[in-house]
C-alpha cells in the first residue's frame, strides 16, 4: 500500500477564511530553489509577471506572455509543498472576453497545477471574475495601480491621494469582492483608502505599498532582498544581496585570473591524499 503525503497545501478557501484574521504573508517567486526558501514562510506565493522586470530586464510587464508565465509557474510548484500558489495571468491574456480569461486561466491551472490566478482591474474586470469563479477557478484581484495598464496611467504613482479620487477606487474593490474573488492586491494605495478598503468588503485585502491594516501584504522578493536595481519607494529592504553577490562573482573571477581557482585535478589529489 502506497504512503500518502501529509502535507496539505494551503487552498483559495483558506485563504479567503483569513479576512480580519492573522495576517496573510506573500512573496514573490519565480524559480524553484527561491520557491523553496519562500515556502517555508509564507502562506501565498505569487508567481507574478513582475518576472518581466526582474528576471528579463523589461521596462514594463506587458511584454510578458502566457507561455512566460506558465513556465515559471510550473517551477514554483516544484519547488513548494505548503503555500497556496497563485499565477498572475500576463497582458493580452485574458481582456477580450471572459471565454479568453478563462481558457487562459485554464491552460494556468492544467499546465501548472498552482492553486489560482490573479487578474488586474476592478468594475471592468468584475464580469469576467464571477464568470471564472463560478466554473472553478479561484482569482485573486488586483486593484489601484495595475502595471499593466501602465500605457494608461503614464506612471507608476500613487493612487488614491485625494480623498474626492477615492470613489472609482472603492467600487472597483467592491466589485471584485462581489464577484466572487477570494482575496485582492490592493497596490499603491494611499493608506486611508486602503484601510477603508479593508475595512469595508467582505474578501481579504493584501498591500503593497498601501496600509499596514491590510490583512495581508505581499513585496516582489528580489525588492526585498535589494536585488533589483530600481525599487519603488515603498519597499523596505530586509536584505542588500546584490553588493554581496558581486563580491563573490569577482572574488572568483579574480581566482581564475590568477590561475588560483582549483580546477578538478586539484580536487581529485585532495580527495586521494
Amino acid at each position: 500500500m502506497s504512503v500518502q503525503s501529509s502535507i496539505k497545501r494551503k487552498t483559495a478557501p483558506d485563504i479567503r477564511a483569513r479576512k480580519h484574521g492573522e495576517p496573510i504573508v506573500m512573496l514573490t517567486s519565480y524559480h524553484a530553489h527561491t520557491a523553496a526558501l519562500v515556502d517555508r514562510h509564507c502562506d501565498v506565493i505569487l508567481v507574478g509577471d513582475s518576472l518581466g522586470n526582474v528576471m528579463h530586464g523589461f521596462e514594463t510587464t506587458v511584454p510578458v506572455t502566457l507561455d512566460m508565465m506558465i513556465l515559471q509557474g510550473h517551477a514554483v510548484m516544484r519547488g513548494s509543498k505548503h503555500a497556496l500558489v497563485v499565477v498572475d495571468m500576463p497582458f493580452g491574456s485574458y481582456e477580450a472576453s471572459k471565454e479568453q480569461a478563462f481558457h487562459s486561466a485554464v491552460r494556468i491551472l492544467k499546465e501548472t497545477h498552482c492553486g489560482a490566478v490573479k487578474l488586474e482591474g476592478g468594475v471592468r474586470m468584475a464580469e469576467t471574475v464571477a464568470f471564472l469563479s463560478e466554473r472553478g477557478v479561484p482569482v485573486m484581484g488586483h486593484i489601484g495601480l495595475t502595471p499593466q495598464s501602465i500605457n494608461t496611467l503614464g506612471s507608476f504613482r500613487a493612487q488614491g491621494r485625494d480623498e474626492g479620487s477615492w470613489d472609482p477606487i472603492l467600487k472597483d474593490a467592491q466589485a471584485i469582492s462581489d464577484a466572487g474573488a477570494f482575496s485582492v492586491v490592493v497596490e499603491a494605495v494611499a493608506e486611508p483608502l486602503a484601510r477603508k478598503i479593508t475595512e469595508t468588503i467582505a474578501i481579504p485585502t493584501i498591500g503593497i505599498g498601501a496600509s499596514a491594516a491590510c490583512d495581508g501584504q505581499v513585496l516582489v522578493l528580489e525588492d526585498m532582498l535589494g536585488l533589483s536595481p530600481r525599487t519603488p519607494k515603498f519597499v523596505r529592504r530586509y536584505g542588500n544581496l546584490g553588493p554581496a553577490i558581486e563580491t563573490a562573482i569577482q572574488g572568483y573571477a579574480s581566482d581564475v585570473r590568477s590561475r588560483a581557482f582549483p580546477g578538478p585535478e586539484h580536487v581529485y589529489e585532495m580527495k586521494k591524499s
